[in-house]
């Protein structure tokens, strides 16, 4: 029976509203994550730090996040999202005023992990806020909206830290305090636009939800077709994210700010890549008669079609060709996260959140070791070519997992 304290439906303009309140947590969310990225040089040539040692405060952010997404991927199954997702937004902004404040390797790594642990905590959110607000049909661009976020923060924050950083030794951290401090306007925003009950009137589950409980899930083929795919998408997006400041200023011998001018180009691309990734998602359906499950995997490939021209970088010196190519694998990388957030949404209507949780925990864990690794090759062969040339390869991981381990078949019914 349906609840009966649950307010009046609201409308579709709301939803979009809301949809687009979540693109901002997004973009708080990267803004946090970047300003190290950011900083970079700066950062490692004040604390004295090796490549592999700035690889490994991604490594421990990375593993934070892995066990921060087990958490909270759980909690947002049991626990009101209302109160949840503004207590993770508030701590991870915490987080990343305090790395401002930090004057050792041990204390910044120590809060780059508690970053990474309360910055998991969005994902399972956001993906539960947008399956209960949007239909099949419009998740693709829901999720879209809500991914291109992060590029939005990748695009504002190295502008954000140009002004801020200045000559003067440390001023770097700032940056960091300013930049944390944005997240606690959100948590307002959150709680003067929605209701505590807007978020329980969740959809009627489909058959196969209701057959399949959590284990059976991930036992299955197409649970690890996903697992996969994230995967190659993880390495694409996130090795550019930690080392492209580095590339193009040790690398190619870029001045800081035209390389934080780059980034900001960088990450515009990223984002018109992910609207684009939606915008081709739902003309396939609608004017193609694509299903939406077919139109995502035609999208994800398409998109490692573009992320694949790393291949060029090693023969490609400082110049505009070099800028090009990376702009357009920027575009690709992003556009890969909207469709495997609506992969994730098919796998199950009723453990939306656990699912979030359990594969960012798995592609975290697995992949922020190569933040080390890549850190160690670049200091061993003094060129970052060689790492962003197999990132861009890795999203076909993807594709063949997809191929190979969910089948036709395997697609559920419309929800």
């Amino acid at each position: 029976m349906k609840d009966q304290t649950i307010g009046p439906k609201r409308s579709s303009a709301w939803k979009w509203w809301i949809t687009g309140l979540l693109l901002l947590a997004t973009t708080i969310n990267y803004m946090d994550r970047v300003t190290l990225a950011n900083a970079s040089v700066r950062v490692t040539h004040e604390m004295q730090l090796s490549d592999q040692q700035y690889g490994n405060l991604e490594l421990a952010f990375g593993w934070a996040f892995a066990a921060g997404s087990l958490v909270f991927g759980f909690l947002a199954d049991r626990w009101r999202i209302y109160l949840l997702y503004p207590a993770v937004l508030a701590c991870w902004s915490l987080m990343g005023m305090a790395a401002g404040l930090t004057h050792g390797f041990t204390a910044l790594l120590v809060c780059r992990m508690l970053l990474g642990f309360f910055e998991a905590g969005h994902w399972p959110c956001a993906l539960k806020t947008t399956f209960a607000l949007l239909n099949e049909k419009d998740r693709t661009m829901g999720n879209s909206v809500l991914q291109s976020g992060a590029s939005i923060g990748a695009v504002i924050t190295p502008q954000i830290m140009k002004y801020l950083m200045t000559t003067q030794h440390g001023s770097w951290r700032t940056a960091f305090i300013v930049v944390g401090a944005t997240g606690f306007l959100w948590v307002a925003l959150w709680f003067i636009f929605l209701r505590p009950r807007d978020l329980e009137n969740q959809r009627e589950l489909t058959p196969l939800s209701k057959t399949l409980d959590l284990g059976s899930i991930l036992c299955s083929r197409r649970f690890w077709a996903v697992a996969l795919l994230i995967t190659g998408a993880q390495i694409v997006w996130h090795i550019p994210r930690v080392w492209l400041m580095k590339f193009l200023q040790t690398g190619r011998g870029f001045e800081e700010s035209a390389a934080l001018n780059f980034n900001s180009i960088y990450y515009i691309a990223t984002d018109v890549g992910c609207i684009l990734a939606g915008i081709v998602s739902v003309w396939l359906i609608r004017r193609r008669g694509r299903t939406p499950h077919d139109a995502q995997r035609t999208v994800y490939a398409g998109a490692c079609v573009l992320t694949s021209l790393s291949v060029f970088i090693p023969w490609l010196g400082k110049g505009p060709l070099l800028l090009a190519v990376l702009l357009l694998i920027g575009a690709g990388a992003l556009a890969l996260f909207p469709c495997y957030y609506s992969f994730v949404q098919e796998l199950s209507d009723r453990h939306v959140g656990r699912l979030t949780g359990l594969l960012s925990m798995w592609v975290w864990a697995v992949t922020s070791p190569l933040h080390s690794a890549f850190g160690w090759l670049a200091d061993h062969t003094k060129t970052y070519d060689t790492g962003l040339l197999v990132a861009g390869l890795a999203p076909w991981i993807g594709v063949i997992a997809m191929r190979f381990l969910w089948r036709r078949s395997d697609v559920p019914t419309a929800t």
